[in-house]
């Protein structure tokens, strides 16, 4: 009978001491964190709504946390490129995500093999705000109310189409809820980013899309763009002369598209709680406050991580229903 070897009192006294260091090393890193930049990724193209959130976000957080954050567009599918690429990045507090309605609500049903779970594959941060879209045509296209538009559109086939930022945005589905609701079927043509879309708008390529109101301002006052309504529940304060839909005719159509900020799931609990206390500090930020109120049109929330959850639960199944019976879908 062989006899097991027992390790030497000394050897074992040696690797006691070594795990208790790296233990030791291991908080102190989270304890220093941040130790380097943080990466804040925003998966749609500069300039949108989404983008000046997250510089604005990123620059005031940085100054908080006194490392850069510096900002990385990723733009595609909806915010599906960026929205995947965060989900496998590691949960150690250097990676941030600029989450949508689309990215965290109507993504999950729209595409088929979407490649994160908005829900399994993120932890969520903090609510940021609420934001309506507007309703935009050409001024030629001779429509001067959302009845007009809707006359044209039940009259004139070859006007049946509409714009979007990207399949899946909330700009997209507001078109498809527009079409179900009037029992006229639209086609969806699907751009890249805002910009792209508003200009084939404004030429008269495209008949209307939604967007919202601060990506519009420079064309509408440059005579290039006419407003007919606003998706919201009540009129905007930017656009007070701007009626809802519901005021408009369309009865029932009500819609806010909203922004978040996420980070992978498993970040370490005590870097969550620091991260979410360090952004409704900015939001509530006179600057701050007045760029994404009276600037943008927003409505700043500042939701805790649990507020930003218990929204993805409403907001997911709501968003389902709307793609199932519309027919929607990114594909």
């Amino acid at each position: 009978m062989t006899s097991t070897p027992r390790m030497h009192p000394r050897r074992r006294t040696v690797l006691l001491a070594g795990a208790a260091l790296l233990a030791t090393h291991r908080v102190m890193a989270q304890d220093k964190w941040p130790s380097r930049p943080i990466t804040y990724v925003v998966p749609f193209t500069p300039g949108g709504s989404t983008d000046v959130i997250g510089r604005v976000i990123a620059q005031k957080l940085g100054d908080a946390l006194g490392q850069p954050v510096i900002v990385d567009n990723k733009p595609g599918a909806a915010g599906a490129v960026g929205a995947g690429f965060v989900a496998k990045a590691k949960p150690d507090g250097y990676t941030l995500f600029g989450g949508t309605i689309s990215t965290h609500a109507i993504n999950a049903s729209l595409y088929k093999n979407l490649p994160y779970d908005p829900v399994k594959d993120f932890e969520p941060i903090s609510l940021v705000a609420f934001l309506p879209n507007v309703l935009i045509v050409d001024p030629n296209l001779g429509v001067n109310s959302v009845a007009e538009l809707i006359a044209l559109l039940k009259k004139d086939p070859s006007k049946r189409n509409f714009a979007s930022s990207g399949a899946g945005t909330s700009t997209h589905l507001a078109g498809e809820m527009l079409a179900d609701m009037i029992g006229v079927k639209l086609t969806h043509i699907p751009y890249k980013g805002t910009p792209p879309a508003m200009l084939d708008v404004s030429s008269g390529q495209v008949t209307f899309m939604f967007d919202q109101l601060t990506a519009a301002l420079p064309l509408v006052q440059g005579g290039k763009l006419k407003l007919l309504a606003v998706t919201s529940a009540r009129r905007m304060a930017l656009a007070p002369q701007l009626p809802t839909m519901q005021e408009a005719g369309v009865k029932g159509f009500e819609m806010a598209s909203w922004q978040a900020v996420y980070a992978p799931k498993g970040l370490p609990a005590p870097i969550a709680q620091r991260l979410s206390g360090e952004i409704a500090r900015i939001l509530q930020m006179p600057d701050v406050k007045d760029k994404f109120t009276n600037q943008l049109g927003m409505e700043v929330v500042a939701g805790s991580p649990a507020q930003l959850a218990a929204l993805m639960q409403t907001e997911i199944p709501r968003w389902g229903e709307l793609v199932k019976k519309s027919g929607a879908t990114a594909n």
